[in-house]
Formats: structure tokens, sequence, C-alpha cells
């Protein structure tokens, strides 16, 4: 009785280190797509626009000429950034008025705006802290 309990226990284990290490792969992987695609983003808006990567984005959001698509993605963007520089101009777009249902190809989103107005005013990125220096300095 005890070889197979030594035995099960040993299976259990294995799984739950197979299980945690899929885990981490998995936050690194998301972590490191994040900070990819906040990078890209600000260097798509430094191109168009001048100013340091936190301005270039403002640029872009009040650029009417621009697609919702583009517009929401640097929302997102400054949200994941999270400089209060942005925040006075994410509140002029935010409305609080959230849909079940947003196209961002066809309005600003405002669950976008409440996440990035949440994070310029001080709320917690508990990951930016791993890519956000990286974007922003560049």
């Amino acid at each position: 009785m005890k070889k197979i309990t030594s035995k099960l226990l040993n299976k259990i284990f294995f799984l739950m280190a197979v299980g945690l290490s899929i885990g981490i792969l998995f936050f690194v992987i998301g972590v490191a797509w994040i900070g990819y695609e906040a990078k890209n983003q600000c260097e798509r808006a430094k191109l168009a626009y001048e100013g340091d990567c936190v301005e270039a984005l403002i640029s872009l959001l009040n650029d009417t000429n621009r697609s919702f698509r583009e517009r929401n993605d640097a929302i997102w963007t400054l949200g994941q950034l999270g400089d209060s520089r942005a925040l006075p101009v994410l509140e002029t777009y935010y409305t609080g008025n959230i849909l079940d249902r947003e196209p961002l190809n066809e309005t600003i989103s405002q669950y976008e705006l409440r996440k990035a107005v949440n994070l310029t005013s001080g709320g917690t990125n508990i990951i930016g802290w791993m890519w956000r220096d990286g974007v922003i300095a560049k």
C-alpha cells in the first residue's frame, strides 16, 4: 500500500510541476507579447507624429483622420504605459457609457478608455515594470 501511495504522489507531483511550467511559459509569452505590441504601437506613432512615445500616441488618438482601430490601439498602448500625461486626454473621450459589444473599428472604445484611465491615474499594471522602461526610453 505504501508503494502505491508513493507512486501516486510522484505522478501527482510530476503533473503539478508540468502544469506550473506551462503556466509560467504562458505568462512569459504573454508579458513579452504585450511589451512587443506596446513597442510597435509606440514606434508607429513616433513615425507619424513628433514627441516621445506618449506624446505621439496622444497625437494619434486626437487625429480624426485615423481609423477607430488605430485610435483604440493608441488608447490601449497609453493604458499599458500608464503615463499620467495621457490622463487628461483620455478623460476627454471617456463617457462611461460602455456597450456590451463595442466594434473597435466603428467607435472609440469606452471599455479600453476605462482601463486606460484607471492605469494612467495610478492603477496597478502588475506586469508593466517588466517591459515599460524599454518602450518609453526608445
